[in-house]
């Protein structure tokens, strides 16, 4: 083989046609979307029949404009930005606590981990029954709490909803977010907790100078899979608050995307909307990985 082409293939080229079928997922699932959502971002776009063929004009950043002027686009981001804030520090201190418990348990271990990754396998919507049962007006929580329940209830009120969103996501998602830790858990010499240990460092102090950087990598993973997962929130409100009630309070970009996209008949400005939503979380993750990945 000669350099030019090494330099091209790489050392194995044969990887290449292992790993073709998943590229060309990635290119048509996720790669050409992406950029028809930028072309359609630009242009004055709007759904014809099949086979019309109608001026699509380039309009530049007009659709951008729109977007940045709407307050629902404007109100939608800083929801989701409040559901991460409480989601992401949460779904990270909850699976690396329970992934160390989990990891050094010995009795019941597999049943244990299987009971934290069934609602992440579960559907939403059979989900979303449970958290109505406990979080409605007459549920479960307000029994209990009496007198103390909030009013309006928890999924009616315009500041408790995004919270308690914010908690059910983190309930059904966690699971997966466990068993990423314990694979990285894995990794962690035990000649490390014992040396601290007799150092004389207790549990707390071996979780917090062993566990927590030696799980740093899975941690950034973590970290960004969340955000991800987060900006694409969309089932959760839809179901639990009847459409991102009440009054809009937590609507997130994505439910707006489809509001004007879908119901309204704008793909250009929901396009724009898409594109920003990218663009932010690209800007969270990689800034993200920045600190959490530094020495």
């Amino acid at each position: 083989m000669s350099p030019a082409s090494r330099r091209v293939l790489g050392r194995q080229p044969l990887g290449i046609l292992f790993a073709a079928p998943y590229a060309i997922f990635l290119a048509a699932i996720f790669a050409y979307p992406l950029g028809l959502a930028v072309w359609i971002s630009f242009h004055d776009y709007f759904f014809a029949a099949p086979g019309a063929t109608v001026p699509r004009p380039f309009v530049g950043f007009e659709n951008y404009a729109t977007v940045l002027k709407d307050p629902d686009v404007r109100q939608s981001f800083l929801h989701v930005a409040e559901f991460l804030v409480i989601n992401v520090p949460l779904t990270v201190v909850l699976a690396l606590v329970l992934a160390t418990a989990l990891n050094s348990v010995t009795r019941f271990k597999t049943f244990l981990r299987v009971s934290y990754y069934v609602p992440y396998v579960t559907a939403s919507v059979a989900l979303v029954a449970v958290w109505l049962f406990l979080f409605s007006k007459g549920g479960m929580v307000n029994q209990i709490l009496g007198p103390l329940a909030p009013s309006p209830s928890w999924l009616v009120n315009s500041a408790l909803a995004m919270p308690i969103i914010a908690l059910f996501v983190t309930w059904k998602q966690l699971g997966f977010f466990i068993l990423l830790y314990l694979a990285a858990l894995q990794n962690v010499s035990k000649d490390l907790y014992e040396s601290a240990s007799v150092d004389g460092a207790g549990r707390v102090k071996s979780f917090m100078n062993v566990t927590v950087p030696g799980v740093r990598s899975a941690t950034t993973l973590v970290v960004i899979l969340a955000t991800i997962t987060g900006a694409n929130l969309f089932t959760e409100p839809y179901l639990l608050t009847n459409g991102g009630g009440p009054d809009g309070a937590s609507t997130s970009p994505v439910f707006v995307m489809y509001q004007k996209g879908i119901e309204q008949g704008n793909p250009d400005t929901a396009s724009a909307i898409g594109v920003i939503l990218v663009i932010c979380v690209l800007a969270i993750s990689l800034v993200n990985r920045k600190i959490l990945e530094r020495d």
